[in-house]
């Protein structure tokens, strides 16, 4: 989307994001193994604590020990937990703190370049946490079927979505503790009843309803399906609603984001 029609005179470039993703990439690098590992942590405590430990208490779940079932679900929690960060905290401290969103838009980019490149960005350092995270568990024998490769697409639309919601609450956040909100009342939520940890079904049905809705349950119901060898149910309506929850929410956040810095 070019941002000529909201900054007349200001046209962005038609691959300006481009720029600001390789100057996050080129900052982010020098920290990359650090940060992958770091990503890895904390998912693995969930499928070895989880998946094995309380996995062992557990009648099979679809036909599947525990912590195959779980494994879907932590692919996509790292996914939105990775995009969340960097789109709120590391996204925050660049527009306000460091004000490099500032000097950017003093070069001939654009704020839709600034936005764009910061999305893709986030989607990206969430799609490296997800992938690594599908090796591991192909390592545990838990993905065999080639049709689990088909997940990666999958991480990256999910990364995409958490990104562009991650911008929205970044545009109108005043400090770093503005975002507690957000994980509070959204993510912490949204994680318990998307069919992470349980299938939905345990659910009451109006809460189930409400968690099919959700980008997470979108993310995890394209996942599940191909880390067992079948093609999702319904793949193209769960594409659709990740595709039409990154442009509204992206549109929103560059709305937000004008009647912020400009």
């Amino acid at each position: 989307m070019s941002a000529r029609f909201l900054f007349p005179g200001r046209p962005a470039l038609p691959t300006g994001w481009v720029a600001v993703w390789r100057r996050n990439f080129f900052v982010w690098r020098k920290q990359a193994l650090p940060a992958v590992l770091g990503n890895l942590a904390d998912p693995m405590i969930y499928m070895f604590g989880l998946g094995y430990g309380l996995g062992g208490l557990l009648p099979s779940l679809e036909g599947q020990p525990y912590v195959a079932f779980l494994a879907a679900g932590v692919i996509c929690a790292s996914t939105m937990n990775a995009a969340s960060f960097e789109a709120l905290y590391s996204a925050f401290a660049r527009m306000r703190e460091q004000r490099t969103w500032e000097a950017i838009l003093n070069t001939p980019l654009g704020l839709a370049d600034v936005l764009l490149g910061e999305m893709v960005w986030a989607a990206s350092k969430a799609f490296l946490s997800g992938a690594a995270i599908l090796l591991v568990i192909a390592l545990m024998g838990l993905a065999r079927d080639a049709l689990a490769l088909w997940a990666l697409p999958t991480i990256f639309l999910t990364g995409l979505a958490f990104a562009a919601l991650g911008l929205v609450f970044t545009t109108l956040a005043s400090s770093y503790g503005f975002f507690m909100y957000y994980f509070t009342l959204f993510i912490t939520p949204m994680t318990l009843i998307s069919g992470v940890f349980f299938p939905d079904d345990q659910l009451p049905v109006w809460l189930a309803t409400l968690g099919a809705w959700l980008p997470l349950a979108h993310g995890v119901a394209l996942t599940r399906p191909l880390l067992h060898g079948d093609l999702p149910p319904d793949i193209l309506a769960h594409i659709a609603a990740l595709l039409l929850i990154t442009l509204v929410a992206w549109r929103v956040a560059l709305t937000l984001a004008r009647r912020r810095l400009m």
